[in-house]
Parts: C-alpha cells; sequence; structure tokens
C-alpha cells in the first residue's frame, strides 16, 4: 500500500481536535461501511485482499487473551474492548482502468450520510484519489473509512467501534491487525514523546 501511504503524505494536515469537537453527534448511527458490491471485482483483479474481524472473532479473541501475560497482548485488550468490527477489502489490477469510477463513488457517497465527518480528500490525476472519514460522538471517535481509488488499485478499509487511534496505530500490522498507515493519515497523526537524549559532552581543551 505504498501509493497509499504516498497520498496519506502529500495531504495537508488538518486539526484533528477541532474536528472532533465541531463533530456531529452520531450515537444512533451505523459506522459500517457496505462493501458487498466490490466482491464482483475479485474476478477483475490480479490480487485481491479481503480482512473480515467481526464482534464474533473480536469477543473470541478477548476472551483468550491476558492482559498480565504481555504489554502488547494489554495494548490489543484495551483497543479490541472497543471495537465492534474491522473490514478491509483491496483489489489489485495489472492494468488501469480495470475498475468503474461508480465503484469508488459507491462507497465514497455513503460518507456523506449522517454522523461521517471528512478527515481528508486528496486527489491526483497521476494517483488516483484518497479519502479518510471519521463518525464521531462528542470526541469519541465511533468509526474510521478510508478510500483509496488508485489507477490499478482500489483499497477500502473500515473500522467499526470506539477507536483510539494511538493506541491502534501502535499494534496496527500485528495480530492479524491490518497495517493501516495510520501515523500518515492528514489530521490523525499521534505524536510519540520521547525523552530527550543526552548531549554528548564537549570536551574541553587542555589548558596550556
Amino acid at each position: 500500500m505504498k501509493a497509499i501511504n504516498t497520498l496519506m503524505m502529500r495531504a495537508a494536515p488538518l486539526c484533528l481536535v477541532l474536528l472532533l469537537f465541531a463533530a456531529t453527534p452520531a450515537q444512533a448511527q451505523d459506522a459500517k461501511i457496505a462493501m458487498t458490491n466490490l466482491d464482483r471485482l475479485a474476478e477483475l483483479a490480479d490480487k485481491t485482499i479481503d480482512v473480515t474481524v467481526d464482534e464474533s472473532i473480536i469477543k473470541l479473541t478477548l476472551s483468550i487473551l491476558n492482559r498480565n501475560r504481555s504489554a502488547d497482548e494489554a495494548k490489543l485488550i484495551d483497543i479490541l474492548s472497543g471495537l465492534k468490527g474491522v473490514y478491509v477489502k483491496r483489489f489489485e489490477f495489472e492494468k488501469e482502468g480495470a475498475y468503474a469510477m461508480s465503484d469508488a463513488e459507491s462507497i465514497r457517497t455513503q460518507f456523506n450520510g449522517p454522523g461521517w465527518q471528512r478527515v481528508a480528500k486528496v486527489s491526483s490525476k497521476r494517483e488516483g484519489s484518497y479519502d479518510v472519514v471519521l463518525m464521531s460522538e462528542g470526541s469519541v471517535i465511533r468509526g474510521l473509512a478510508v478510500l483509496a481509488a488508485e489507477p490499478r488499485a482500489l483499497t477500502v478499509v473500515n473500522v467499526v467501534g470506539s477507536i483510539d487511534l494511538a493506541k491502534l496505530r501502535d499494534i496496527e500490522g500485528k495480530f492479524g491487525i491490518p497495517k493501516f498507515g495510520l501515523d500518515q493519515i492528514p489530521g490523525v497523526t499521534v505524536t510519540e514523546n520521547e525523552k530527550p537524549k543526552d548531549k554528548p559532552e564537549t570536551k574541553k581543551p587542555d589548558n596550556q
């Protein structure tokens, strides 16, 4: 997903804090994106990635995890406790134009529904378009959706449930959780506080 990350890095950063406090309440809204209409693209694609981690799998995983066993498991418990599902579909094609723009629009139009707030939108004639939206309730993120419509690939990522972006970023790519590149998404970048490194001592010149 290098092209996706490139689009992320090129987008202008947005202020997530202002977005969260200005977001429309979405308590009764469903943050799950409908993607089944894209399944037909699997026959046309050179490579297909389909990830479904639903609520039953999450509950099963929580039942076998032990917070005291390792720091990674403790992080995973904290994240999964608020999640209801993780869904990813990615289709990679040998040639450009293998999928129709209407396929991407069938996902993008859902982002205009109640509760969704657009965090980033990037358009490039050469690299395609990229959208990130959040569904929030007050200051709590209830859902995340990403759409990357590249010339030779179409990707949809949908995370449903209470999301702590910092914690999700810490373990993405582990335990079967897809790597989203959340540390590069405009407006949702989470920085880590690092202890300042000790400055090397400057050797004083010998007195002559």
